[in-house]
């Protein structure tokens, strides 16, 4: 199977206010943002991409907008990938959320937590994680299983794709940090997902590129870990 690049999009005009976005409508990215955005272009430089996958929201968008255009790419906006639908919470400053008897399901058992007028978030998980198995599937056999491509979304459906490829249940996802403009990488193979790296800031993701099979031979990607730990070699996972 390919490799998917889980991508959080840059600091928006939101992340710093001390409210809770969602789904409101035309919020972008800040200038740190707009510089996370541009630094992306030599970020992943040495990695080919065969196709970018976003969430339909405006900062996602303007994220991924300067690698697109150097590339050439097409964005192709998938709605299972949006923000989380917190509903009533939607706007709400955050230092009156924690008050609310719901904050402390969504930090303690989050599969439990359904935010008033909005979704669950397992129902998010579930979208989430389906979006990014069946285009996995179809990059896959389209370009081949040495591929790459690149997925841009928001933190907690990241953190819930991770919590899903690290075999871990949706109320441990917590534990997971992705910050504004880190990547994330994970490939999946037939039996389990390979999570390569978590909320990673590195200038250089070449190293995230699986070796391409010699000329004349199909290598499928190996489901098997490295007993002991990974090698190092480029490629293998373990």
């Amino acid at each position: 199977m390919a490799t998917v690049i889980l991508l959080r999009h840059g600091r928006s005009t939101a992340n710093g206010s001390g409210v809770l976005a969602g789904r409101t409508p035309k919020v972008g990215l800040d200038d740190t943002g707009r510089a996370q955005a541009r630094a992306l272009v030599e970020r992943l430089a040495g990695v080919p991409l065969a196709e970018v996958v976003s969430s339909p929201m405006l900062r996602c968008k303007n994220t991924v907008a300067p690698l697109v255009a150097e590339r050439g790419l097409t964005r192709t906006v998938e709605p299972r990938l949006s923000e989380v639908d917190y509903g009533e919470w939607t706007g709400r400053e955050l230092k009156d959320l924690v008050k609310e008897p719901l904050w402390r399901v969504v930090q303690a058992h989050p599969s439990a937590a359904v935010f008033p007028g909005g979704e669950g978030l397992a129902g998010m998980q579930a979208r989430a994680v389906a979006a990014v198995r069946e285009h996995d599937a179809r990059i896959t056999a389209e370009h081949g299983d040495h591929a790459v491509w690149l997925l841009c979304s928001h933190g907690d459906v990241l953190k819930s794709i991770l919590a899903d490829a690290l075999g871990q249940h949706l109320d441990a996802f917590q534990r997971i940090v992705v910050d504004p403009a880190s990547i994330s990488v994970v490939r999946y193979t037939e039996v389990r997902p390979f999570v390569v790296r978590v909320n990673d800031h590195s200038a250089d993701l070449a190293g995230v590129v699986p070796p391409a099979p010699k000329r004349g031979r199909k290598k499928r990607t190996s489901s098997d870990a490295e007993i002991g730990g990974s090698t190092g070699q480029k490629g293998r996972a373990g």
